[in-house]
């Protein structure tokens, strides 16, 4: 199934529904942006609507590039009047669950979980596995990672209390024909289908059961223990070795559950782990000190929001829908929400009694959101690596792009540029490269810059667009690719080049060529005047079968060589989730050359003064003292034990670096040692 790319033609201009100057009220309230059709965008709170809404209008510029979308799709903006902070964010929740908007943020769960859920709005209530949206009258426990693992704890806790698990069909032919099912017959069931309990009896099991399940779980245990006790004292040694057995299962049933806290602690722990491009987010569900359950969700990031605004719209969307018991004590979170107080009002009237939002800074709470994060970041690096192994997704994704760029063939080898500097000095630039949409780091490629006055991104882009393809093209002549030079017999071919020609291996090493394969794509990070440089350079090489493209961060705009307007793909595109990996991975790829390259030319810049200290000699000093400050810190007769170091160096050395400042180098020097592309 393609996914429609549409070109922008014309937007919204939002001077034609901004509001009259002073018609917004400075009060609390919630506000709704309506598209040209008069479908809801996005759903909005603020302490006073007027300062929020003036927001939008003001300073177009310094939006955030996604909201810059949302003000130019929509047509329209109400709001609605409200007396606290608190009913704000009540209304807020209620119309993005009524309207949901497609520039609110949304969490999905990573997978389906299922719960231990009790019957107590049936006569008999029944307790059995659920999954999907909770319903009015069950009690839910968890959630389990495995359904598995809730029939270990319910085949353990049914010796104690019986309750029915059989479904409503079997329940009424066993009332029907007089006999129970096999768990009645072994005392794992109370059988009130043939009624050897009454309703009230069994409902009390039911409690009983759930109360256990909720964490008082002493009670039950010394219950037993001292039925036991005063069975052996009968000497009713059979019902004394039932208790006994029956204890052990209560407690080879908390065994299961993991103390992390104290006895009385009632929290839901919650973690983040995100990138520029989704968010995921764990809870870990403590009763009674211990871990009663764990769950997941994943989150698209399509606006730029902070990890205190991530918790907000998670708490707002996750404990909408709960109250009472659904909602803890105590809430544990990374980073405060921006509104904390609205926020902390808001659940504890959803739980009806107090309820604590903090981040924990110490203790065992903290060592437990340590655990939680870790998890969050593990379920997050497992969601990419999924989608990205997906076959079918993937596939899908490649032709996106071709349909969407009007390629003549999907782009299974598409290569992405970067290039990253700081104030014009330590231009350094990558290339990565995907396969088949698998990131192929082994033909990734990194490119110094050479530094010369008004050098620019544009003109980076220039350079590193050239250089990678002269590379390719020499290499295509050595290995008699290209038409100009002729097709080889196979008797001409070098043992290297053993496999036809232009077969990317050289011949002295064995190894493939840097520059042999040419890609389908090109994708620049950047907009027109990046996407035009890079076609010139291509030009002016005589390469015409290779597509190129760019990718702006501020709209996720794909632009197209000469087009005046960009190729927009829908967020829900994989196609443009793949190009936003590529991009992404690209700038993590420069910044990282480039840190590196920063660090090696502030070292280098204070030892390359110094005469006679050549580069072994550095890398020996470096190497036993680890660092320039602490070479700077030892005196001659220290220095001078390093291998290679006389006495007069020593001595050079140490008045050298005592009387240097520690700066950083000039752009020529951080350029030194840089090859054209490694």
């Amino acid at each position: 199934m393609s996914v429609a790319a549409t070109k922008v033609r014309h937007v919204a201009d939002p001077a034609t529904y901004r509001p009259a100057p002073g018609s917004v009220p400075e009060a609390p309230g919630v506000y709704r942006f309506r598209d040209e059709n008069g479908r809801v965008i996005y759903v909005g709170k603020a302490k006073s609507l007027r300062s929020r809404l003036n927001s939008y209008f003001q300073d177009y510029a310094g939006l955030h590039p996604r909201t810059q979308t949302m003000v130019h799709t929509a047509a329209s903006v109400e709001w609605t009047l409200v007396g606290t902070e608190v009913e704000a964010l009540q209304l807020e929740y209620s119309w993005i669950k009524e309207y949901d908007p497609r520039f609110n943020v949304k969490y999905r769960d990573d997978k389906s979980y299922p719960y231990l859920a009790v019957t107590l709005g049936d006569e008999f209530p029944r307790v059995q596995v659920m999954r999907g949206a909770k319903r009015k009258g069950v009690r839910y426990f968890g959630p389990y990672s495995h359904a598995w693992a809730i029939r270990e704890t319910v085949d353990l806790l049914l010796r104690v209390f019986p309750v029915r698990t059989c479904s409503a069909g079997v329940f009424k032919r066993a009332g029907q024909i007089g006999r129970p099912c096999l768990l009645g017959y072994i005392d794992k069931c109370s059988a009130p289908c043939v009624g050897r309990v009454s309703a009230e009896e069994h409902r009390l099991l039911a409690e009983d059961f759930c109360a256990f399940m909720a964490g008082d779980t002493n009670r039950f245990i010394k219950r037993q223990e001292r039925l036991m006790r005063e069975a052996a004292s009968s000497q009713e040694y059979e019902r004394a070795a039932r208790l006994r057995d029956d204890v052990r299962a209560l407690q080879r049933a908390l065994e299961k559950q993991s103390v992390v806290l104290g006895d009385k602690t009632d929290c839901d722990v919650i973690a983040f782990a995100q990138d520029q491009l989704e968010a995921a987010v764990q809870v870990f569900y403590v009763r009674g000190g211990r871990i009663r359950g764990q769950r997941g969700w994943v989150v698209d990031k399509v606006e730029e929001v902070t990890t205190g605004d991530l918790v907000e719209d998670f708490i707002s969307q996750v404990y909408g829908g709960e109250s009472g018991s659904g909602v803890p004590r105590e809430v544990l979170v990374p980073e405060q929400p921006p509104d904390l107080a609205a926020v902390t009002e808001w659940l504890t009237e959803r739980r009806g009694g107090r309820v604590d939002l903090r981040v924990p800074r110490r203790g065992d709470k903290k060592a437990l959101m340590e655990t939680v994060a870790r998890n969050a970041k593990q379920s997050l690096a497992l969601h990419k690596t999924r989608r990205a192994a997906d076959l079918t997704t993937r596939s899908r994704a490649l032709r996106e792009i071709q349909e969407a760029l009007g390629l003549a063939e999907a782009p299974l080898r598409i290569e992405c540029y970067d290039v990253s500097n700081l104030q014009g000095t330590h231009v350094v630039a990558s290339m990565v490269v995907f396969e088949d949409g698998l990131a192929r780091k082994s033909e990734y490629r990194r490119f110094g810059i050479k530094a010369v006055d008004g050098q620019d991104d544009v003109r980076s882009i220039h350079e590193v667009i050239t250089r990678r393809f002269r590379r390719y093209l020499e290499e295509s002549e050595a290995t008699g690719e290209l038409d100009t030079l002729g097709d080889r017999e196979e008797s001409e071919l070098t043992p290297g080049e053993a496999g036809g020609p232009g077969t990317p291996i050289d011949p002295e090493t064995g190894r493939p060529r840097k520059f042999a394969y040419p890609p389908n794509l090109v994708v620049v990070d950047g907009g027109p005047p990046q996407v035009a440089v890079a076609q010139r350079a291509l030009d002016e090489l005589g390469i015409d079968d290779v597509a190129v493209c760019g990718l702006a961060k501020r709209l996720e705009e794909v632009w197209l060589p000469g087009d005046d307007d960009p190729v927009i793909l829908p967020r829900t595109s994989e196609g443009l989730y793949l190009l936003q990996r590529v991009r992404d991975e690209a700038h993590r790829f420069a910044i990282t050359y480039h840190r590196a390259k920063r660090s090696k030319g502030m070292t280098a810049s204070r030892l390359d003064e110094i005469p006679g200290l050549g580069p072994a000699r550095r890398k020996a000093l470096l190497k036993h003292f680890g660092s320039v400050k602490k070479l700077a810190a030892a005196g001659p007769e220290e220095i001078a034990t390093v291998s290679g170091i006389g006495p007069r160096l020593a001595e050079t050395i140490a008045s050298t670096l005592a009387g240097a400042p520690e700066r950083e180098p000039a752009g020529d020097a951080a350029q030194r040692g840089m090859g054209n592309g490694t």
